[in-house]
């Protein structure tokens, strides 16, 4: 299936030299998101894998279907001051200054093998945020999954050492 054809060009948005990749187009039709889940989840259907991670927001829809298809538990990260027990944090850079995301301490035991999942791979921060968290935690990263992979911007550069997999990737804006 291509997958491509289901996501939108977005021109304008948030600011006006950015063509933003609107996934929600794909998420609404039920093949297509039957695809996206069904083609990360059996790539990894064999992997020592324990528990999956879904960065907010959007990682949540894909991250907690893949949990579920692969009969594993899902990990949120979210960002800060959303969840309610005590947290690990990591910051990452952007374009103008640093944001941040949270997972809860108790949310990865040491050992435990994690797939990070995500829609989109852009500077690749977010996602080495996520990273570290798990390795705060004492997990082992197994892979990073994507549905888009922006290439353009280099993401993967920041995933050194780590399997990074996208579905769809844009070589260019």
């Amino acid at each position: 299936m291509n997958l491509k054809k289901l996501i939108r060009d977005v021109p304008g948005f948030p600011k006006p030299e950015i063509v933003f990749k609107d996934i929600t187009t794909l998420t609404k039709d039920p093949i297509g998101l039957a695809a996206t889940v069904d083609a990360i989840a059996d790539r990894y259907a064999d992997a020592d894998i324990d528990l999956v991670v879904g960065i907010e927001a959007r990682g949540f829809i894909f991250g907690g279907a893949i949990a579920y298809k692969m009969g594993l538990g899902f990990v949120p990260a979210r960002k800060p001051g959303k969840l309610p027990a005590e947290t690990v944090r990591a910051e990452y850079e952007l374009e103008y200054g640093t944001d941040a995301i949270e997972m809860h301490k108790d949310a990865i035991e040491p050992g435990q093998k994690i797939l990070i999942v995500d829609d989109l791979l852009a500077t690749g921060g977010t996602a080495a945020a996520a990273a570290e968290l798990v390795e705060m935690l004492g997990g082992e990263v197994t892979a990073i999954a994507f549905l888009v992979d922006l290439t353009f911007l280099k993401g993967r550069d920041k995933l050194p050492g780590y399997e990074v997999f996208s579905l769809v990737d844009y070589d260019s804006e």
